[in-house]
């Protein structure tokens, strides 16, 4: 963007949304140079803060006319790079538009603003019986736009499943400025269910401005165990055999003795620091169901040489089992300066096969490599710990997550779970896909984003649509400066 243009957009993007909701100092633009995944960084032109659909309206119009790209954020949460600005432009930053415009518990549903931290949506709901079910690990801090953009998921979306199975509506700007809403608070409305192709866009067809979510009731009772184990292998064997019964616990998750040292020192829960693995267990729903099944995993548990099974027996201790959990990135700092979250799944019994090929892959590289992560439903979170600093060892990063990402594709499971394509994995998607598949899903994204203006270069392996050139990547899964 040169000079004139910057300098001409701003005092239009001023007269929209108001000259304190405009940034475009270059102090003030670095935080903003990225998202989680701290690889890639690429600083905005322009960074504004709309309020109101009609803001939004008014940006992305803007932007058209001076011919510049935008791309929409939210909290700055995403650990796949999706809201780097690639090329510059204008960065949409959702965050003001956090309001609870709706909730209404008769017909089960509320309608939230993008930028509403997940979290504030929960502590609303309290003793109305219903919940949002999708909680994040981030849920503190990400917003439910971020959420809808990345079909995000959670511990308890084991039972309850991920983003869009809680989204009813989306109302959106798309890239030509047109608003447009899918689906609303009624179920299976006529035409084609466009509110599902909406939801894990990536920002890529349009600005979410509104969104629709289901609430679903609280369940009656719960049952919360922690299983420690000796060794991560006989903590997934546990998984396997507590899944492979037909249980489906509400969540079922697992820390590696990494994870355990960073929380002890966070929080002094009592974890013990020696333990390979520790399982976090809950199950809910009628209180004559809930106990036999936590009885049942309980045993089930104890087939795997655990070194100790427990419950939690008061809401405190419960509630303190899910602090330590949702807050195990964060204290992650203790062993770090800096970490790369990577986001595979396999098939559940592949679960001992990949946590190995981790372990062998971060010795390859010299690396360290703690796991914290969804283990009912095979999605793994390997931490990769290093210093951004040091460019050699951001290499040795790079290359140990593409290593752990292919190894998922052959063990026949996924490279994102949640976290999204982003800019990190574009080049994994002509291996997950056939070359006719990423031309559909080309031609879907040009249908909605024709000129490509809206977060261009993100998750196809071409930047597809409006002519634009493809982003050229150095090697596999990292792409080089843009």
């Amino acid at each position: 963007m040169t000079a004139e243009v910057a300098t001409s957009l701003v005092e239009t993007l001023s007269e929209i949304v108001g000259a304190d909701a405009v940034l475009h100092d270059p102090a003030e633009l670095m935080v903003y140079e990225c998202d989680g995944y701290i690889v890639e960084k690429k600083t905005p032109d322009v960074v504004v803060f709309p309020q109101t659909t009609e803001q939004v309206v008014g940006v992305v119009r803007a932007c058209n006319a001076a011919g510049v790209p935008f791309v929409p954020r939210g909290a700055g949460t995403s650990l796949s790079g999706g809201t780097v600005p690639v090329g510059g432009g204008v960065m949409i930053v959702l965050t003001r538009m956090r309001e609870i415009h709706e909730v209404n518990v008769r017909d089960r549903y509320a309608v939230v603003g993008p930028g509403l931290v997940n979290v504030k949506l929960t502590q609303r709901l309290k003793g109305t019986g219903y919940h949002y079910a999708p909680d994040p690990s981030s849920q503190g801090a990400c917003t439910v736009g971020g959420n809808v953009a990345t079909n995000s998921g959670g511990p308890h979306t084991l039972k309850y499943g991920v983003t869009v199975n809680h989204v009813l509506g989306v109302e959106v700007v798309m890239p030509d400025g047109e608003v447009v809403r899918t689906g609303g608070p009624c179920e299976d409305g006529p035409g084609y269910g466009l509110t599902g192709l909406f939801v894990g866009m990536e920002g890529t067809f349009g600005v979410v401005t509104k969104v629709w979510v289901r609430l679903t009731r609280d369940p009656v009772a719960y049952r919360t165990m922690m299983a420690v184990f000796d060794t991560v292998r006989d903590a997934t064997e546990a998984i396997s055999s507590i899944i492979g019964a037909g249980i489906v616990p509400a969540a079922l998750e697992m820390m590696d003795q990494g994870i355990i040292e960073a929380l002890e020192a966070a929080f002094s829960y009592g974890f013990p620091l020696d333990a390979g693995g520790v399982l976090l267990i809950e199950v809910d729903g009628l209180e004559v169901g809930v106990e036999e099944e936590a009885r049942r995993i309980e045993a089930l548990c104890r087939d795997h040489r655990p070194r100790d099974v427990q419950r939690a027996t008061t809401d405190e201790e419960r509630r303190l089992l899910w602090k330590c959990r949702k807050q195990a990135f964060a204290a992650i700092g203790r062993l770090s300066p800096s970490f790369c979250t990577q986001d595979g799944v396999v098939p559940r019994t592949k679960l001992p096969e990949i946590l190995e090929f981790v372990q062998v892959t971060g010795e390859k590289h010299g690396l360290r490599i703690v796991n914290v992560f969804h283990a009912g439903d095979g999605n793994i979170h390997p931490i990769l710990l290093f210093d951004e600093r040091d460019e050699e060892q951001t290499k040795r990063v790079i290359e140990a997550g593409d290593e752990i990402l292919s190894k998922c594709i052959e063990l026949g499971g996924s490279v994102t779970g949640e976290h999204g394509i982003g800019v990190e994995k574009i080049s994994f998607m002509d291996r997950l896909f056939t070359p006719t598949d990423v031309e559909v899903m080309g031609d879907v994204r040009s249908t909605f984003n024709p000129d490509g203006n809206c977060s261009p270069n993100k998750i196809l392996p071409t930047a597809g649509p409006g002519g634009l050139e493809p982003v050229e990547r150095d090697k596999p899964g990292r792409r080089a400066a843009m």
